[in-house]
């Protein structure tokens, strides 16, 4: 193994534990959709280099805090659960672009984006249940009922950003070796 690789696992270790802790505060009880799925999603996609690690190992964190969510709480599996894991992919695609302007202000641009995106693919979601019915007022309905969960998710997503990205920055700088 030569000096690079076992930086990078060092670098995949950090991130996946930010991760995972993150993915683990699911199971305090917190507001409507005050939760870290859109930061871990972009997180995992700015820092995990490769690509299938990069939605992977999120995903992971993701499940595994669904299952504790189902096993503690019985909330962790439901009929929407494609459409949340559909948008943690796209968002974790986000990642990608923000990988080369890791700055606060695309930082804060990507969380609202992500956050956007979230809200759009899971009341998408809910409406192709057919609770609101299979019409074009029937979704319009589905997006307005959405909006207050939105702002939980937006307070959620900035949040969650600041505390992974901001965790990571500091340990960076604390050990440089993490920051390659």
């Amino acid at each position: 193994m030569n000096e690079h690789t076992g930086e990078n696992q060092k670098k995949i270790i950090v991130v996946t534990g930010l991760i995972f802790l993150a993915a683990l505060s699911r199971l305090i009880p917190h507001i409507d959709n005050f939760t870290p799925i859109g930061a871990m999603a972009l997180f995992g996609g700015t820092f995990i280099s490769n690509k299938r690690n990069a939605f992977l190992l999120p995903m992971a964190a993701m499940l595994f805090s669904d299952c504790l969510l189902q096993m503690f709480y019985g909330t962790g599996f439901h009929n929407t659960m494609i459409f949340v894991y559909a948008a943690f992919i796209v968002i974790s695609s986000l990642g990608f672009i923000l990988r080369k302007r890791v700055q606060r202000q695309t930082i804060m641009v990507a969380s609202l984006v992500g956050s956007i995106i979230f809200f759009l693919i899971t009341n998408f979601g809910v409406w192709a249940t057919g609770y609101y019915g299979y019409h074009i007022d029937g979704l319009l309905n589905c997006m307005i009922a959405g909006i207050p969960f939105f702002r939980g998710t937006v307070m959620g997503d900035l949040f969650f950003n600041l505390v992974l990205f901001g965790s990571f920055s500091v340990i960076r700088w604390k050990y440089p070796v993490l920051a390659k």
